[in-house]
């Protein structure tokens, strides 16, 4: 067996390559509808087919890796991934680029697969370390691929941003297959091709609402159809898994406090991760006159939100040894507070290019303490048989908290701003506003942190068969 500390870093760049497809297209994303002779509305699928295709495959894969074998579906997903970056370096129109963004989008589901690889093949002192720094590359891609694709977008043609994360994705392909271990258990009986799809469908629904809402008005019938539509779908989606033998998730494990509430801080962590996503850039990017901005170019205005990710990154090894000692409860609440702090500093602190630093700093280690505890409290309170899936239903809560977050934050940017047409820009209210939004993410995310209980003991095992 390969080194365990090769397989960490493999898995850990398999990880920023994931995260990386959400930071992908930002630098052209204003540039899409000339580029692909489309309308914005149209457009805006670009992005909106990423988050869906994340979403939705990021549980089911979890389930496969249960049943089928973890690295077998990672690799599955990376050849999704590449297969999606072809097509999309071969677009010059949307069909294409939508259909290349969604299976690009797939790929996320390596990140909870990852954790649970690591759970079966690694020494127990050397886990928590490990799932802290696999977790953290969700946030660290993000900040540290932002600076790259700015810098491929302004300086080549925007297809090479494609033809770039088509050949990380072969390059990791390669080293998965070569370093990572088959995994060591497998979960018995048949895969739940009805509840993917009811999943699949409740989720496509709810999402699209909440990402096309202030676009086409929350008040819309078609708005109003799919959110209430995809509600139901889920509802009784959850009804037939409770009564079927081999659910794609076992809700009664999903149920329990430790990961109900996990769970649920993990929607409140990542809506406070994602307001400051939305939030910093635009006050970085915007021009001095606007009153509000600092008038930024994009590749400056990630180089100052980059100190997050180099942050969580540095956690990493700090948070698995903390946890081992304090409990990862204990980070989940230092996570919160810390963001707590940034969106309280930003509130006061938000008119020089150093205040954006201090503040994304201090979100570095919210999320680098909360990201590496979520895994950990899930995986303390699961069978083995289940953390694939269990895993996915955690990255699934942050992805929903991500969407509304930039929904949310999305409409108060858009309701409080001044000028007309093209020209508006959010006003300075606009942006108290959303910290103060931030805030209020991370205060329930503190308050569902103290009401997990301390100990907790793992349900019992699904049947399973050695691989």
């Amino acid at each position: 067996m390969p080194r365990q500390g090769v397989v960490v870093a493999v898995l850990a760049l398999a990880g920023l390559c994931s995260s990386f497809m959400f930071t992908l297209v930002v630098p052209i994303q204003s540039q899409l509808p000339q580029l692909l002779d489309a309308s914005r509305d149209d457009t805006a699928w670009v992005v909106t087919s990423t988050l869906l295709a994340a979403a939705v495959t990021t549980p089911i894969a979890g389930r496969l890796g249960d049943m089928y074998g973890k690295r077998r579906i990672v690799l599955v997903l990376l050849a999704v991934m590449m297969l999606g970056s072809v097509i999309a370096a071969l677009s010059t129109g949307i069909i294409g680029m939508i259909i290349g963004r969604a299976l690009q989008g797939a790929v996320v589901g390596v990140v909870p697969l990852g954790i649970s690889i690591l759970r079966d093949v690694l020494h127990e002192n050397r886990v928590d370390s490990a799932i802290a720094l696999m977790s953290a590359t969700l946030g660290v891609g993000g900040a540290l691929g932002l600076p790259i694709s700015a810098l491929v977008a302004e300086n080549t043609d925007w297809h090479w941003l494609f033809w770039i994360a088509g050949g990380l994705g072969a390059v990791v392909f390669v080293l998965t297959l070569w370093i990572v271990p088959v995994s060591v258990l497998r979960t018995a009986g048949r895969f739940d091709y009805l509840g993917a799809a009811g999943l699949a469908v409740g989720l496509i629904g709810v999402l699209v609402a909440v990402s096309r809402g202030n676009t086409w008005g929350w008040t819309s019938p078609v708005t109003l159809a799919l959110a209430i539509g995809g509600v139901a779908v889920l509802l009784l989606w959850g009804w037939y898994e409770l009564r079927i033998d081999s659910a794609l998730l076992d809700l009664r494990v999903a149920a329990r406090r430790p990961v109900l509430l996990t769970n649920l801080a993990s929607v409140a962590m990542g809506f406070a991760l994602f307001t400051s996503n939305v939030a910093y850039p635009q006050m970085l990017e915007l021009p001095i006159a606007t009153g509000v901005g600092l008038g930024l170019s994009l590749l400056a205005a990630s180089l100052v939100v980059m100190p997050s990710g180099l942050v969580m990154m540095v956690l990493s090894p700090i948070s698995g040894a903390l946890a081992r000692t304090i409990g990862p409860r204990v980070l989940l609440v230092a996570g919160a507070i810390s963001l707590i702090v940034a969106y309280g500093f930003s509130l006061t602190f938000s008119s020089e290019v150093w205040h954006f630093v201090v503040a994304n700093i201090l979100i570095g280690f919210g999320i680098g303490f909360g990201y590496a505890a979520m895994p950990m409290l899930i995986m303390r309170a699961v069978p083995p048989s289940d953390t694939g899936a269990s895993n996915g239903l955690n990255a699934l809560a942050r992805s929903l908290g991500t969407s509304t977050s930039a929904a949310i934050v999305g409409v108060v940017l858009a309701t409080l701003s001044t000028g007309e047409g093209d020209t508006r820009v959010p006003t300075a209210d606009a942006f108290q506003v959303s910290f103060l939004l931030g805030i209020g993410a991370a205060v329930i995310a503190l308050v569902l942190a103290l009401l997990i209980p301390k100990r907790s003991t793992p349900a019992p095992e699904r049947a399973s068969l050695p691989e």
